[in-house]
């Protein structure tokens, strides 16, 4: 059965990782709102969602929603801001956003400084009184997919938030996502839960793992 009183999520892009955030939050029985420049793509995922995926225009499915993430490359994500800043005011974002390009050679580069992290040049860039966490990018689409509702542990998601007061609403989130929700600090932590960090899947870490396989490295 639905919970009505849980915050509205809408997933603004259906590329891999925005489909498989919205197919594991149908799967364990949570609406959801999807938008993409292309409605057709909203309105195709929807019609196989069982009525629990709700197609709208992206003004619209921001203004309807409490939680919104953008399943977008990092790049764009200062024109999203910009573009939906009067929308997005007072909303909670999830930045799954990982700072990587194409290097021509068939893998990734980082496209910022080695140091920096999305999830903290994001907030500098945040529409007037929103709050962002980052969480849900700290593995592969695939893998996302596939150790959602693992058994007889659940696998974890890590996430990194400044503002405490959202932190129920991002581990209702990942819980319904079929995973473990593990709160690695603030955003100045962001850098160990995107690519190449020490707690991503295509970083250090290399794989999904339980709370108790990573326990270590998180106290």
């Amino acid at each position: 059965m639905k919970d009505e009183r849980k915050a509205k999520i809408a997933i603004i892009g259906l590329g891999n990782i925005g489909q498989a955030i919205a197919t594991n939050l149908v799967k364990n029985n949570r609406p959801v709102i999807v938008a993409a420049r292309e409605i057709t793509k909203a309105n195709t995922f929807a019609e196989k969602s069982g009525g629990l995926a709700k197609p709208m225009g992206i003004n619209e499915a921001i203004k309807e929603a409490t939680i919104i993430i953008p399943a977008i490359w990092f790049n764009t994500l200062n024109g999203f801001f910009n573009q939906f800043a009067n929308e997005l005011q007072g909303k909670i974002i999830i930045d799954v956003s990982n700072p990587i390009a194409p290097d021509g050679k068939g893998g990734f580069s980082k496209i910022i400084g080695e140091k920096e992290s999305a999830g903290e040049l994001n907030a500098k860039a945040l529409p007037k009184n929103a709050k962002l966490a980052k969480a849900l990018g700290s593995l592969g689409a695939a893998s996302f997919l596939n150790a959602s509702n693992q058994l007889p542990e659940k696998a974890v998601l890590f996430y990194a938030t400044d503002d405490t007061s959202i932190n129920g609403e991002i581990e209702e989130l990942i819980i319904d996502n079929g995973f473990e929700p593990v709160r690695v600090g603030g955003l100045n932590q962001s850098i160990r839960i995107e690519v190449f960090g020490e707690l991503h899947e295509f970083g250090a870490l290399g794989k999904t793992v339980t709370r108790k396989e990573i326990v270590s490295k998180i106290n």
